[in-house]
């Protein structure tokens, strides 16, 4: 059956499909906000081509480009808009199928191929003369992260080769490395995306990942007042270290943390010289040490107040170390005596949906400890927008949850807004 139909249906294809010259394509200016321009598709007026795919090959990457207008030729140089690099094109090839064939130019409406140009999907060329795109800049933000990692430690380095192509490929698709956890956390634009690139790095480039919910960044704090008076004493051979710090830590208020400006602050009340004056910044280096780690869980500590009263030092023994562990140590003990708790991120969540689902989202929302702000209906009473905070951990899986309740019609967004304090039952 080979070669059934084909050219009656390439012969269909000229006759009834418009050529590149009949419809109207449109280029965005950037300098004056993204204004469409309308391409002349003539071969002689000024470069415009849009690379719209990108294929790994065994000699390199593959970057399929259409032209929209002026000639694509052999040799010259041409200007990624999207960052201002200038390439020359070495080799400019017609696809057929799985075969290549080398073209020296390409006029407007045709689709070729190029070696050796480092770009981005969607990325758009032109001579250098005009700062006209043929894809818009604004990429939205993403909803959906999840943690991942290969299966196996020698899976590294193809992990990171497929995370950079396919982050090429799509600007939607975010990478980063949590500082915190230290973890590969991958964002895009709901469940299935990500789960998509997950199954690909599998087909792809033989990597099988490990795939879970990101670690939430939890914090500490402290909720009640408590005094300290702490010796550090260490003798050995030759001079030891000797400190005394005496001093108490307090939570800071909402207010005081806005004012501050900074998650924990330090306060010297000392009189006297009990404590040599350069010590004090030693005295504050300890306590960012001690503020690193939590007393429960071992997360970052914030909404701490600690005032530094008095001390005592040794003419030989004490030193900048002594000061800063002795601090530290002093701290971190009173910190176990302070009631500790922890935080967890509150998200301000942003759902709009049509109004007759709005019984069985808001249910929703509450299932997952969200406390609704507002609930504003749209004008012509149709569509409705809620907003409301829920703790992050609750927040997996409900792009999934809303698609479901809403018939596929509701979207949401959300933020990070603060850390609040978990619940009792949670903390234990």
């Amino acid at each position: 059956f080979k070669n059934k139909g084909v050219q009656p249906l390439l012969d269909g294809v000229v006759s009834y499909l418009p050529e590149p010259a009949e419809k109207p394509n449109y280029a965005l200016d950037r300098s004056k906000g993204e204004e469409p321009v309308l391409v002349s598709g003539k071969d002689e007026d000024s470069l415009l081509a849009l690379a719209f795919k990108l294929e790994e090959t065994p000699f390199g990457q593959l970057t399929y480009m259409r032209v929209y207008q002026g000639t694509l030729k052999k040799g010259e140089y041409v200007t990624n808009v999207n960052d201002g690099k200038k390439v020359k094109l070495n080799r400019i090839v017609r696809m057929h199928s799985d075969e290549l064939e080398d073209v020296n130019e390409a006029g407007s409406g045709e689709v070729v191929a190029m070696f050796g140009i480092d770009c981005r999907s969607m990325d758009t060329f032109s001579d250098g003369s005009m700062d006209l795109a043929m894809s818009s800049m604004f990429v939205p933000e993403p909803v959906m992260s999840l943690a991942i990692k290969p299966a196996k430690s020698n899976m590294q380095n193809n992990f990171a080769k497929a995370l950079g192509k396919f982050t090429k490929e799509d600007p939607t698709l975010r990478v980063r490395i949590d500082p915190e956890t230290k973890e590969t956390i991958i964002s895009g634009m709901g469940e299935l995306h990500l789960e998509v690139y997950i199954e690909r790095m599998n087909r792809e480039y033989s990597v099988e990942c490990i795939s879970g919910q990101p670690n939430v960044n939890y914090k500490e704090t402290i909720n009640k007042k408590v005094e300290f008076e702490w010796v550090h004493k260490k003798q050995t051979g030759g001079s030891g270290q000797y400190a005394k710090v005496v001093g108490y830590i307090e939570p800071l208020s909402e207010n005081e943390l806005k004012e501050a400006g900074e998650a924990n602050q330090f306060e010297n009340r000392c009189t006297g010289t009990n404590i040599p004056p350069e010590y004090y910044t030693s005295c504050e280096k300890g306590m960012n040490d001690a503020v690193t780690e939590g007393a429960l869980v071992g997360c970052e500590v914030e909404g701490l107040r600690v005032v530094l009263q008095d001390g005592a030092s040794h003419a030989v023994d004490s030193s900048d170390m002594a000061f800063r562990t002795c601090m530290a140590n002093a701290i971190r003990d009173t910190m176990r005596r302070a009631s500790p708790s922890i935080l967890e991120p509150l998200m301000s969540v942003e759902v709009e949906i049509p109004s007759e689902f709005q019984g069985t989202v808001v249910a929703g929302l509450n299932r997952r400890m969200g406390l609704i702000q507002s609930s504003d209906m749209n004008d012509d009473g149709s569509g409705m927008k809620i907003v409301a905070e829920v703790p992050l951990s609750n927040m997996f899986g409900y792009s999934t949850e809303i698609r479901s309740q809403t018939q596929g019609k509701g979207e949401f967004t959300m933020e990070y807004l603060k850390h609040l304090p978990v619940t009792k039952n949670i903390q234990e």
